[in-house]
């Protein structure tokens, strides 16, 4: 073999290593690069993870609250804050309400929940009218209030009301059987009111 021979051989085993050297430096920075981009990937998901748990936890209430058939789900708001539960709306029974606070408690995340249900009066009443009545009687309350308000010689102050499927309740103090009277009388008068229930005190 010539010199010029085995030169030329020389020369090609020198660029075939550092071809193969090039290449293995290539191929362990891609997967340096790769690995770095997974944990990054992995970082952004745990944190969106994180920033979801209210959300995915109030999904999985409201989908477990539908599965019941016993409970009107519809009717039943679900709020999550810290993976405390605040449940709240209409029920028809403390039976249902009681069932969907148990339903609640036992889904996977949640820490507390907090019971703002309210119940309606009659189980044989729909949620739209118990939903009807208590607006209605809140209205009815409102006006009474803002009657005796504008009534001489009565201290509104001292007199509370409460109206309760249309019967509204006076409670408090007057100075005199004829003002507890005339206070009865100015509630009657306000549309809405099927009856009232005079638990006034004479202070005088």
């Amino acid at each position: 073999m010539t010199k010029k021979t085995i030169s030329k051989t020389l020369l090609a085993i020198m660029l075939g290593s550092s071809l193969v050297s090039m290449g293995a430096y290539a191929q362990d920075s891609a997967n340096h690069q790769s690995s770095t981009l997974g944990q990054k990937i992995d970082s952004s998901m745990g944190k969106v993870g994180h920033f979801m748990d209210d959300s995915e936890i109030t999904a999985r209430v409201k989908a477990k609250l539908i599965d019941q058939k016993s409970i009107k789900s519809t009717d039943i708001s679900v709020n999550t804050e810290n993976k405390v539960v605040t449940l709240s709306g209409f029920v028809r029974s403390q039976k249902e309400a009681e069932q969907a606070v148990d339903i609640a408690r036992n889904v996977e995340g949640v820490s507390a929940v907090s019971d703002k249900l309210h119940v309606g009066e009659d189980d044989n009443k729909t949620i739209s009218e118990s939903v009807g009545n208590y607006t209605g009687d809140t209205v009815i309350t409102s006006k009474v209030k803002t009657k005796l308000l504008s009534t001489e010689n009565i201290a509104s102050n001292k007199i509370a009301v409460k109206t309760t499927d249309g019967i509204v309740q006076l409670t408090g103090e007057v100075k005199s059987n004829a003002q507890s009277a005339h206070v009865e009388s100015v509630a009657k008068t306000i549309e809405g009111v099927k009856s009232v229930k005079n638990d006034l005190k004479v202070v005088p």
